[in-house]
């Protein structure tokens, strides 16, 4: 990757003055290679453009996501340099899953970073919200099955994925999957390696769906399990995180009574989106536990007896006497719920 430093990095822009805005609607080729036919986003980190590889058989569309630096040294500037190059490599390694998009190249280019990504064509679920209204429980829980095994395989990567929210996941339309975008990661190192003391305390995520402990610049991986709790929320009422009322006494948000869901479930959803790190679900592994017992749940409950036993001295946890699976089972589900009433009453 080019590594040349020039003193003229104030990259305080707008579309039309960057390289790639002047180039949007035009047959001129961003490094001979990339026609630039419009603008896909912008943020406080750079913009994102929606191109086609003119070199390529069928000009395959792609994302090209400029990112903006502020640098006062070559010390930074080399800082800076490593630590993109460190992370688009970690990104390429894992565009290997189906649900986040494939990275197809990085550079540098006149005191500016680029990523170029494979463009997932299709709507965010935000879109999807604004468009079709809230989810019912059965759609966002499918959306849990489909997404928890994706933080999975970031933490997995020793990846935090830092700005996980309806808008950075996209529905594609081809086959219907979740794809998540938008990395936080890349842009938190950048940050980090600046001089400019703004950018070093910039926080890196979005207001609401980002937990305190992330806030704080200390973002863990159950720091993405709070983003995707809220997303749930959002996906069940149609509500930012903001537009909740909060828990003056915690700083937690007030939900309950909006959605329109089983008690089960809304456990599972109440533990991820804990403000203590202490009280939320650790790791994904642990969400998809969850979930997976709470689906089990209805059809426990049918096995549950409601007779006594005619031989009031025989016990299930006797271990002399033979007890069936479905007696144990019933037997462990009535310990569970009693020591969750427990606890729900110290609370």
């Amino acid at each position: 990757m080019n590594r040349s430093y020039s003193k003229i990095t104030n990259h305080g822009y707008t579309s039309q003055q960057t390289q790639l805005g002047q180039m949007c609607g035009s047959k001129q080729l961003f490094r001979d290679r990339y026609e630039i036919l419009r603008i896909l986003g912008r943020g406080g980190f750079g913009i994102t453009y929606l191109a086609k590889n003119a070199v390529l058989p069928g000009n395959q569309l792609c994302v090209i996501k400029q990112l903006c630096v502020k640098v006062t040294s070559p010390q930074s500037w080399q800082r800076a340099c490593d630590r993109f190059e460190k992370e688009a490599k970690t990104l390429g390694q894992l565009g290997s899953h189906s649900q986040i998009p494939l990275l197809l190249d990085y550079f540098e280019n006149n005191g500016e970073f680029y990523l170029v990504q494979e463009y997932v064509q299709g709507f965010t679920l935000a879109q999807e919200v604004r468009r079709n209204g809230p989810k019912n429980e059965a759609a966002v829980k499918q959306f849990l099955q489909e997404l928890l095994p994706v933080l999975q395989y970031l933490h997995k990567h020793r990846v935090i994925h830092r700005d996980i929210k309806p808008q950075n996941l996209l529905r594609c339309e081809y086959d219907g999957r979740v794809v998540l975008i938008d990395f936080g990661a890349v842009k938190e190192e950048l940050a980090d390696a600046c001089e400019n003391s703004i950018n070093k305390t910039a926080f890196i995520g979005t207001m609401g769906f980002a937990p305190p402990e992330q806030l704080s610049l200390r973002p863990v991986y159950a720091s993405d399990i709070y983003a995707l709790g809220m997303t749930c929320l959002y996906l069940l009422t149609g509500k930012s995180p903001l537009e909740f009322d909060y828990d003056a006494d915690t700083g937690e948000i007030c939900w309950q009574k909006e959605v329109n869901i089983s008690n089960d479930f809304g456990q599972v959803l109440s533990k991820m989106v804990k403000i203590p790190l202490d009280e939320r679900f650790r790791t994904a592994d642990d969400a998809i536990a969850a979930l997976n017992w709470e689906s089990y749940l209805p059809a426990l409950n049918n096995c549950l007896t409601t007779q006594h036993l005619k031989n009031q001295t025989t016990k299930v946890e006797n271990p002399q006497v033979y007890v069936p699976p479905v007696a144990r089972t019933a037997s462990a589900i009535r310990k569970w719920r009693a020591r969750l009433k427990e606890t729900k009453s110290c609370n």
